[in-house]
């Protein structure tokens, strides 16, 4: 427990360094703890810490995990790939879904979150530096999508997620620079809030671009196991 907060504790005074760096407000960073291959026990130990928003990749694993510590209050964040076929387990389980990219996926997901239920927050996933190995949709067709998916029902669309190249800052700017450009796209604006960028090597640097949702699994629990 001792060892999982003071990491939790370590990652917090980077956010809090990295915003005093940029002149913005420490709060203005949410910390989302990317938990795919560490045991629910773990996470619960996590969660006792003050941890509350977790971010799974893998849907299997996740479902386990919710409803292992579904006594928990966790607000649980789907960030990988979305499949077309998964759609609905990610409509009913999740609070956010990170990994939209295209208008089928949003209209699915929207078709199948109950309206008894708080509205879906999605991520568009952006391609931001055209990397041939990285889902995403192209920068030049985030405006369209998001005129036509805010305005879909029983989901929020809150912004972009972007996984940029290693040792690429620049592409942190860009991200922030099309975010900023397709805000007025939206059709509620004000819901319109959300850059999830950087993770556990690049944090400091994606909350200098304008980074408000930081990824983050190894300074938080270590090297994964994959066994």
């Amino acid at each position: 427990m001792n060892q999982l907060k003071d990491a939790r504790q370590n990652v917090l005074n980077e956010i809090k360094t990295a915003c005093s760096h940029a002149k913005r407000d420490e709060n203005s960073v949410q910390l989302l703890a990317v938990s795919k291959t560490h045991p629910s026990e773990i996470l619960a130990e996590m969660y006792a810490t003050g941890q509350k928003s977790f971010g799974e990749n893998y849907l299997q694993e996740a479902l386990e995990k919710i409803e292992t510590l579904k006594n928990l209050d966790i607000e649980w964040h789907f960030i990988g790939h979305v499949q077309r076929n998964k759609t609905k387990h990610l409509a009913e389980k999740f609070a956010w879904v990170h990994g939209v990219d295209r208008l089928i996926i949003a209209e699915r997901l929207s078709n199948q979150r109950s309206s008894q239920q708080e509205p879906l927050n999605i991520c568009l996933q952006v391609n931001i530096d055209a990397q041939e190995s990285k889902d995403g949709c192209d920068p030049g067709e985030v405006a369209g999508l998001v005129k036509v998916i805010s305005q879909l029902p029983n989901i929020k669309l809150r912004g972009i997620m972007v996984i940029p190249a290693a040792d690429n800052p620049a592409a942190f700017v860009d991200a922030k620079q099309l975010f900023d450009q397709v805000k007025i796209q939206h059709a509620h604006p004000e819901d319109w809030d959300t850059l999830s960028m950087g993770m556990s090597a690049d944090m400091s640097a994606a909350i200098a671009a304008g980074s408000t949702m930081v990824r983050v699994g190894t300074a938080l629990f270590g090297a994964r196991d994959y066994g």
